[in-house]
């Protein structure tokens, strides 16, 4: 996710539009909180990761016309949603999900500070997926503070992951939503789900040519809908058939072929700052930040290491 300071989330966040439509859940929860989210992106394909930090809630969040998925950080506190005379109670702790479903109102009571990772689903992303998986016409069920300890890792990483590189973070993203309207279906659907099976792997032509087109680095459009649309398949199972392929997803190959990138011009004496402009990070603070991730040493020390 990018940072709110650094993107232009305040024009989508504005006030709630006076139309008949639900609003967007970012919109909604800027109206209920007080104030913008953290970090917040979203993908043009749809949906959308936010999160929020704030204080004791006492509101009534009204109707939205996307799916909201919750996941918790931080402090544990209370949660209670009161809807249509009946009380929901729950705990904002890890490992719970909390699921708003589109269009749903309730009154809500947390007592204290919180943290919370958002996930905003739209009901055509759902139904994609759902028709992939032969499940048409499902819908999420409601939650509060509910035991799903799968769900809740994938959305907390929408939060953890942060790679300062825009064609890694989208993949990332596009990758991520996809899993995670999967895994709903599957977990919190209203009526019973089972994900298709894997496939296999790609065949040897098109693996190539999807090869080619991560490696190249004057490909604006390395999204997973161009990849899914080149090899024939849908998002969901081009990613699946990739990784059975490659034993990676699409996103982590590609964040592996930056870092042999990275090395390879380290070992030549590549300026750290020439490095990180050269493969696409916003920033050298941004490349260091994501080349410790994945080695444990700044690239300073690996490269002296190295020598």
């Amino acid at each position: 996710m990018v940072s709110a300071a650094n993107s232009n989330v305040s024009s989508r966040l504005g006030s709630a539009s006076d139309s008949s439509e639900p609003p967007a859940p970012a919109d909604e929860m800027k109206r209920v909180l007080g104030a913008a989210p953290l970090r917040f992106a979203s993908e043009r394909s749809g949906g959308a990761f936010a999160l929020w930090r704030h204080g004791p809630l006492h509101a009534v969040v009204a109707p939205m016309a996307d799916d909201v998925v919750m996941a918790y950080r931080g402090p544990v506190r209370r949660l209670e949603r009161r809807a249509d005379g009946a009380v929901a109670i729950g705990t904002s702790r890890a490992g719970v999900v909390t699921i708003i479903p589109a269009e749903s109102s309730a009154r809500w009571d947390i007592a204290g500070p919180i943290e919370v990772v958002q996930l905003y689903l739209p009901r055509n992303k759902l139904r994609q997926i759902a028709d992939e998986n032969g499940a048409s016409g499902n819908s999420l069920a409601e939650r509060t503070g509910f035991p799903d300890p799968i769900t809740a890792r994938l959305l907390i990483s929408a939060a953890d992951v942060i790679e300062g590189h825009a064609m890694l973070d989208a993949l990332f993203r596009q990758q991520l939503i996809d899993l995670l309207a999967t895994r709903l279906l599957v977990a919190h659907a209203t009526a019973s789900v089972v994900a298709a099976p894997t496939r296999g792997g790609l065949a040897p032509h098109v693996l190539r040519r999807a090869i080619d087109r991560l490696r190249s680095s004057e490909d604006d459009d390395v999204s997973l809908a161009a990849l899914a649309e080149e090899a024939g398949l849908s998002r969901f199972h081009f990613c699946r058939a990739f990784k059975d392929s490659t034993g990676l997803s699409p996103f982590a190959w590609l964040r592996q072929r930056r870092l042999e990138q990275a090395m390879e011009m380290l070992r030549d004496g590549t300026p750290v700052v020439s490095v990180a402009a050269a493969l696409g990070y916003a920033s050298q603070t941004a490349f260091a930040a994501a080349f410790k991730k994945l080695t444990g040493m700044s690239p300073t020390d690996w490269r002296r290491n190295a020598s």
